[in-house]
């Protein structure tokens, strides 16, 4: 493994564990690495208001990314960089999640909304940002200021078909694609977790070889391809694990801190 300079972590599912709690080895996992001089930071397809938990407990001194890398944050919870999805992009992909049965959810820079709050996913998803729904009849008005749209579903077979078909209606004007079983993201066309990897490594002016990356879904896929190390965790899927470097344990078993200790004995 070459010499780290930057790690670069997933949340839900890497972080955090699937009750969305931060465990001690964790945090102490991220307190080595500062302390050994190895840049941290995370992203995520979460909002900016479902991060803000995480910047004290982990000593984020880093920008992170929200909205799977379409926004740039820093610290202080200020926006560095922020894009949201062309109108038109984003009422086809409600349009096609509402045509497969999906509750929709639509997140603006500072919005959460539903149009039902009673959907299955809703209690998850209010747990895990620590926020509250806005519930609005439709989403007309906010169409325009659309960050991320987000279809939810149990049924994770007719989500990864939808996967592939939202991508083929969307072309090249949005980025769709899964960052749960259960969840199917539309976000800003071009920008991605890898793209956020990159502008990191511009910012801090490393070589790809010198970041890792640690995650569990497609949605890490780009960021695995723009890192010189790739962990998979444990809990990942076959394919996620295939184009990793390395896999560690689950999220269950302190899969991320076994990742951090990898990462300090290369």
């Amino acid at each position: 493994m070459n010499r780290i300079a930057l790690v670069v972590s997933d949340v839900d599912g890497t972080l955090l564990t699937k009750d969305k709690i931060l465990t001690e080895g964790a945090i102490g996992a991220v307190r080595k690495l500062h302390e050994a001089g190895i840049g941290f930071t995370i992203i995520s397809s979460r909002p900016t208001v479902g991060m803000r938990f995480l910047v004290e407990p982990l000593q984020l001194k880093l920008p992170f990314g929200a909205f799977n890398g379409s926004c740039i944050v820093g610290p202080d919870l200020q926006s560095i960089e922020q894009h949201t999805i062309p109108s038109s992009a984003a009422q086809r992909g409600i349009d096609l999640l509402d045509q497969f049965g999906t509750d929709v959810w639509l997140f603006t820079s500072d919005l959460w909304l539903a149009r039902d709050e009673s959907g299955h996913y809703v209690p998850l998803e209010r747990r895990a940002i620590r926020s509250e729904p806005t519930v609005v009849a439709d989403f007309t008005a906010y169409v325009s200021l659309a960050c991320k749209i987000v279809g939810s579903s149990a049924d994770a077979a007719m989500l990864e078909t939808l996967e592939t078909t939202m991508q083929e209606a969307l072309g090249g004007q949005a980025t769709a694609v899964r960052s749960q079983s259960y969840y199917l993201d539309i976000t800003p066309p071009g920008l991605n977790k890898g793209t956020f990897v990159a502008a990191m490594a511009k910012r801090l002016g490393l070589p790809r070889e010198a970041i890792a990356t640690i995650g569990d879904m497609q949605n890490d896929l780009p960021m695995f391809a723009a890192s010189g190390v790739a962990i998979a965790m444990g809990n990942a899927t076959d394919d996620v694990k295939k184009a990793a470097t390395h896999v560690t344990s689950s999220n269950q078993e302190e899969g991320f801190a076994r990742a951090i200790e990898m990462i300090l004995r290369s």
